[in-house]
């Protein structure tokens, strides 16, 4: 059984490995307009994958050019009429399937001099395996397939409109002039080039949510700690925090690797540190989940989904 290092260790050595080979980052998915596309989500619960999941989705997507964005475990796919494919003969044993961590909450308990005890409670990494619908059989899915559910011009206008509602629902001073995309933490807001000046308009909605990520950052939201983690991090938060909310839009993300490399040796570097990777999904995660609470607050709550 791999120790919590270990599992660190082999995670953060997947996104080296997946920015070293000179292709998109794994939080950059510039996917085609289909409903079948976008955020990496169980099939069955209907949820997003979180933390560093997306990450190692997109990785596995790449390597095997999957195209959906559906994925669950070989159970889940069985349950819901479907049967995993099995593992061709030019993919290496073991990287078939795509392993994925959860936090299992493990409480321990302790007594203290007198015989008092009190419970504590820490999380634990643990692995499980899923597989794109991509790689599984079964007419059943073929509606969660690439090509089966493309958006109409209605649909791609909604979404343009649904960005627009999650950036104005947080109030952000958003001013439009000159050449910059930039955040003025110091003088709260951000500033960015007007919108024809981006060669397609959910470029501009990319270069916003990477600045909207920034403006989590002072005392009076977030907080982030960036004496101690440095420009360079602050930056991979918001490159990995922007193409999630950019996700989140409804909209794909470009393939402009401009800000990605100059940033690419001090990020690897970083990574030297298993817990770097951890670190930047968590805050980006929280930036975007602060982000979207000002839209999603005034929403009537849904009943979960079933597991």
């Amino acid at each position: 059984m791999r120790t919590q290092i270990e599992i660190r260790q082999e995670i953060t050595a997947r996104i080296i490995e997946a920015l070293s080979n000179g292709k998109l980052p794994p939080w950059r998915r510039p996917w085609q307009m289909d409903n079948n596309c976008g955020a990496h989500t169980n099939a069955v619960s209907q949820k997003r994958y979180t933390g560093v999941n997306p990450l190692l989705l997109q990785i596995a997507a790449a390597r095997h050019n999957f195209s959906s964005k559906w994925w669950a475990t070989f159970r889940q796919w069985k349950e819901l009429g479907g049967s995993v494919m099995k593992r061709p003969a030019n993919v290496p044993e073991g990287q078939w399937g795509t392993s994925i961590v959860y936090c299992a909450p493990v409480t321990k308990k302790e007594a203290d001099e007198d015989g008092d005890e009190s419970e504590s409670t820490f999380f634990m990494l643990k692995w499980y395996t899923v597989f794109n619908v991509d790689q599984v059989e079964g007419k059943c899915l073929d509606h969660l397939r690439f090509g089966n559910a493309p958006l109409n011009d209605h649909q791609i206008e909604e979404r343009f409109l649904h960005a627009e509602k999650i950036v104005a629902a947080t109030g952000a001073d958003i001013r439009h002039g000159g050449s910059r995309a930039f955040c003025a933490l110091e003088d709260n807001f951000i500033q960015m080039p007007h919108r024809h000046l981006f060669d397609k308009p959910e470029f501009y909605y990319e270069t916003l949510a990477h600045e909207l990520v920034h403006w989590t950052e002072p005392p009076c939201r977030l907080n982030w700690d960036r004496a101690n983690e440095g420009y360079a991090m602050g930056e991979l938060i918001a490159e990995i925090g922007g193409c999630y909310l950019t996700t989140e839009f409804g909209l794909p993300t470009s393939d402009d690797l401009t800000q990605h490399c100059s940033y690419l040796k001090t990020w690897l570097k970083g990574m030297e540190d298993p817990s770097f990777i951890f670190k930047a999904s968590a805050q980006a995660n929280r930036a975007v989940d602060f982000i979207l609470a000002f839209s999603r607050k005034h929403e009537p709550e849904q009943e979960p989904a079933l597991a």
